[in-house]
């Protein structure tokens, strides 16, 4: 399937590195001008940004806190300034978990990964929803959740919390803003090798033993999710709301095995 974004415009926060950034480059591959939001990695937005010029597609670059309402709102004029009204929007950005066991995390570690990971998620999309409101035209929600979102892991509470929350927020947008031709999906991804893998990237012994019990006998590539956003954002999924598509090379689907 060839599938054309060109006139559209794409928002993806997190696209200084990993999946945030194989989304921005692989929507600009498939004719998508792209605005970046970043955190503090000025060099990786940069990076992704130039790959996206040198495709001879447009982009911006916008530094910003998604956990913050002024820096969402901030981004999204400016977006709007530069580039035109997003039609895709693209939640990327996120913290992993801390490792921490419930009985001794503090607060401001919960509340530190949840902002970013769900408060940003809402953040966003709901701007999203607020500017295309009187436009009659085909928009994309994609938000990067986790097989973390119904598969648990002690230490992981805050982030376990974070995605859970993504799915069910992906959901409820979805049935608000159907009639409205806005599609609203989550891509839950397993290992993927990016930063947040980024001991099993360094460690080849490490990454081996993780991929041992995947299924598949292999960690994932950033761009299967690039490429499964643009996919997500085309108009031939226009019929696909309120789903989780899970890239794990079935490593949740062992829940039970072995005992």
């Amino acid at each position: 399937m060839q599938i054309d974004l060109s006139n559209r415009v794409a928002l993806v926060t997190g696209g200084d590195s990993g999946i945030g950034a194989a989304c921005a480059r692989a929507l600009a591959e498939a004719g998508a001008d792209v605005a970046i939001i970043y955190h503090s990695d000025e060099e990786g937005a940069q990076q992704t940004a130039r790959a996206i010029r040198a495709g001879g597609r447009n982009v911006e670059v916008i530094q910003g806190d998604v956990g913050r309402e002024e820096d969402v709102e901030r981004a999204f004029d400016t977006t709007v300034a530069a580039l035109g009204a997003p039609t895709i929007l693209v939640n990327s950005a996120g913290l992993n978990m801390s490792d921490t066991p419930v009985a001794e995390m503090d607060l401001a570690q919960w509340e530190r990964v949840l902002r970013t990971d769900l408060t940003g998620v809402f953040l966003a999309a709901r701007r999203f929803i607020r500017q295309l409101d009187g436009q009659d035209t085909p928009a994309a929600i994609i938000n990067i959740s986790s097989i973390h979102e119904s598969v648990m892991r002690a230490g992981g509470a805050d982030y376990a919390a974070a995605k859970g929350g993504v799915r069910n927020l992906t959901q409820t947008l979805a049935l608000e803003v159907a009639a409205r031709r806005i599609t609203v999906n989550s891509i839950a991804p397993g290992m993927i090798l990016t930063p947040m893998n980024q001991e099993a990237m360094d460690d080849e012994g490490k990454r081996q033993e993780a991929e041992s019990h995947i299924p598949a006998r292999r960690a994932g590539q950033p761009e299967e999710i690039g490429r499964i956003a643009v996919f997500l954002a085309a108009a031939e999924s226009g019929y696909i709301t309120g789903t989780t598509v899970t890239a794990d090379g079935a490593l949740s689907l062992q829940l039970g095995q072995g005992a």
